[in-house]
């Protein structure tokens, strides 16, 4: 039961969404886990905030390579001035003068600074997508966890109605057999007492799987109020799971290739080297290049020629030489070197741990197959007992006592035989997540 109670209070391309939009109102969805995956990538909040940061970082590399063009710009200015003493005798136009330029400047060297930018924000676009893929794995497996528990408690509830029908019936021979006397008072208020039980069970299973499946409306950004239906795998092939099953090492081969997790850390190194290089930049000098038109008048008279004569070009190159700035480049470049051996390091134990995790998971598989195949062997045997034990109560050879023991060790089975079937699905479709497989059932 410890599976089912996780997995009901858990709050964590396909093929098309099957939607049906009622006029007005809420709105009815039938779902496959496939369709509740696809939904939320495209509804989710959190999601579409990171595609939006994505975008900015597309920007951003776009501004970043446009740094090697020059920049122009064009200017133009008319000036009034008024001397007091000549002010009657000269015309306001007079008094009117004016300019116009463009000037454009371009960067020749600059310590290779620019290259490095560019390189930098070329990697952050590239991270950028890989953190999206590594929510997409996140999400899918919360969405996997509350879909298992709202399939596996509509199961068991189908189970326990089933078996309702059976103890209502159970209770009400007991009542006509005490009344003519061939079994006791006793036998038959343990009878009335295992019906009021299993309808308490059947409500707090039936509650479980309403809060799975508002779990899983929350993980799909979805309105509460809407009608969500999840269609059911099929679960007859699960020793499938096992023959299709990867050894180990191949396992966890394929996932330190594919694992986003990883590739994070990866991209982390290479974002610090090209910080280092970034801030040995600034121990170059730069080079910069400059040009430049402009022309001028002062009052109206001979306007056309005054632009002629007072027109002008300029055309220079400077060169900024880095001399001493207090120790601050020289403190930035160890600084970065520093954090570069930080990310190193991360990336090392980031592998580690990252093929420890693997190597659980994957015997988490071995040991849920093992455990839903000794628990199908074990709900079948007592399945068969317990209708053996039925119609001997029915017969009058056993008490309810009996009969009771034998539904409980029934129900015990079948609990654990349906904990540890959604057990392996669980920890398999997990394993294809780290293996780069998507989630199907």
């Amino acid at each position: 039961m410890a599976l089912l109670a996780l997995l009901a209070t858990s709050s964590f391309a396909q093929k098309e969404v099957s939607v049906k939009p009622v006029e007005s109102g809420p709105k009815a969805y039938a779902f496959t886990i496939e369709d509740c995956i696809t939904f939320a990538f495209a509804n989710s909040y959190d999601r579409k905030s990171m595609e939006l940061s994505g975008e900015s970082q597309q920007i951003s590399y776009k501004q970043a390579k446009e740094s090697r063009a020059p920049s122009v710009s064009a200017s133009i200015g008319e000036n009034l001035s008024i001397n007091n003493s000549t002010v009657a005798d000269t015309k306001f136009s007079d008094n009117l003068s004016g300019n116009v330029g463009i000037n454009a400047s371009m960067p020749i060297y600059q310590g290779g600074s620019i290259k490095k930018t560019i390189e930098q924000n070329r990697l952050n676009v590239e991270r950028a997508d890989i953190q999206l893929e590594q929510y997409d794995n996140q999400l899918s497996v919360q969405i996997l966890q509350a879909f298992l528990s709202a399939i596996s408690n509509e199961e068991l509830l189908k189970h326990q109605e089933d078996l309702l029908k059976t103890t209502l019936a159970q209770m009400q021979q007991g009542q006509v057999r005490y009344n003519v006397g061939t079994i006791l008072e006793s036998d038959m208020l343990l009878l009335e007492a295992q019906y009021y039980s299993d309808s308490s069970n059947v409500v707090q299973t039936r509650i479980n799987r309403d809060n799975s499946i508002l779990s899983l409306k929350i993980l799909l950004s979805m309105d509460p109020a809407d009608e969500l239906t999840i269609i059911s795998p099929n679960t007859d092939n699960l020793d499938e799971l096992n023959s299709s099953l990867p050894s180990e090492q191949e396992a966890i081969e394929t996932a330190m290739e594919v694992y986003p997790n990883l590739k994070l850390s990866q991209y982390d190194v290479l974002l610090a080297e090209n910080s280092v290089s970034m801030a040995r930049s600034n121990f170059y000098p730069s080079i910069n290049a400059s040009a430049g038109v402009s022309t001028g008048h002062r009052g109206f008279n001979s306007f056309g020629t005054q632009l002629w004569e007072n027109s002008g070009e300029s055309v220079g190159v400077s060169m900024n030489i880095p001399i001493y700035n207090r120790g601050a480049t020289r403190a930035n470049v160890k600084k970065s070197q520093i954090a570069l051996q930080q990310a190193q390091l991360d990336y090392e134990q980031t592998q580690l741990d990252f093929r420890q995790t693997i190597s659980l998971a994957y015997r988490n598989v071995v040991s849920a197959f093992n455990s839903y195949k000794a628990s199908e062997m074990k709900e079948q045997a007592y399945n068969k007992s317990y209708h053996a034990y039925e119609v001997q109560f029915e017969h009058g050879t056993i008490t309810a006592v009996d009969l009771l023991q034998q539904q409980n060790n029934y129900l015990n089975a079948l609990y654990q035989f349906i904990q540890d079937k959604y057990s392996l699905l669980l920890q398999r479709k997990v394993l294809d997540v780290y293996m780069g497989i998507p989630i199907t059932l």
